[in-house]
């Protein structure tokens, strides 16, 4: 079923835990498509779940591209010891006179969907240069579907795919209508690339908003002065059982964070093209990423 397809409408509630937690091991790649589905079909309605939870892009939207706050485009960009050599990226100025500070949105396991692109749509119409940068772009780009975005991502090698997050961190810094003031956010693998980014950049990031996102290693801790605000869902425990060490560390060497968990929340909650979005957290915890951006970089 592809991505914006006719489906099922059901809401968060509707959903057996199960089938969330099926989605979730699907979402990461430990399952496949076939084999969350046929686990969802041995629950009672779990089909309908399952084929309900498939993202719906025409429901991601909230910015136009063609809004007049702000413009649009994509951009290429050197990528030293990335993937190719090479990475794209969506690029989004606000209306008006620059500079402005920078924030780098970081997708999830599956390449710059619609999703990510209308948050970066968001951050620039809260008054910030945003890059989106497109993972796949290497090997093709994001094909039009998560599946085999999934698929191509994970064929990608890890430390060359983060480089290439390092260095569009670093070309959006530079960039002219940049303050040279950076924030980054991120989602899922993104989330946990945030927090890698936070500890190989050190001063050069002053801010970062990890949404459930895996947690650095607490031997790099030291490496952070990023300002940070961590988003949980509460219902991840994957992600969840990271938190105590990685606190624990942030505390012991002096680095400013809050840590928010959001109850009632699914592992995904930010993301408003699938029912595993849950409105009020989500607009709640971008709030506090916005706030922490605006105190921090502007």
């Amino acid at each position: 079923m592809p991505d914006g397809s006719t489906r099922p409408e059901l809401t968060q509630d509707q959903i057996d835990q199960r089938v969330f937690d099926l989605y979730d091991e699907y979402c990461h790649g430990r399952i496949d498509r076939r084999a969350f589905l046929q686990g969802a079909a041995a629950i009672a309605g779990g089909l309908a779940m399952a084929h309900a939870l498939l993202p719906n892009y025409a429901k991601a939207q909230t910015i136009s591209f063609t809004d007049e706050r702000i413009k649009a485009r994509y951009v290429t960009y050197d990528s030293p010891g990335g993937s190719s050599g090479q990475m794209r990226g969506y690029l989004v100025t606000p209306a008006g006179t620059g500079p402005f500070p920078a924030v780098l949105v970081i997708h999830e396991n599956r390449g710059l969907n619609p999703y990510i692109e209308d948050v970066a749509r968001r951050a620039a119409v809260a008054g910030f240069l945003a890059l989106a940068p497109d993972g796949l772009f290497p090997i093709g780009g994001y094909p039009g579907n998560d599946d085999d975005g999934r698929a191509m991502q994970a064929r990608l090698e890890q430390p060359k795919l983060r480089t290439d997050m390092l260095n569009s961190a670093r070309w959006l810094k530079a960039q002219p209508a940049s303050t040279g003031k950076l924030g980054v956010t991120g989602f899922c693998w993104g989330g946990g690339t945030t927090n890698w980014l936070a500890t190989v950049l050190g001063a050069e990031m002053q801010a970062g908003a990890p949404f459930y996102g895996a947690a650095a290693e607490t031997s790099a801790v030291p490496n952070i002065k990023a300002a940070l605000a961590i988003h949980y869902a509460q219902n991840d425990p994957r992600i969840n059982d990271m938190g105590p060490a990685y606190e624990a560390a942030l505390k012991a060497n002096g680095v400013r964070f809050n840590a928010y968990t959001y109850p009632g929340t699914q592992h995904g909650f930010h993301n408003n093209s699938t029912p595993r979005y849950e409105a009020a957290a989500a607009t709640l915890a971008w709030e506090r990423t916005v706030a922490l951006f605006k105190e921090t970089l502007v």
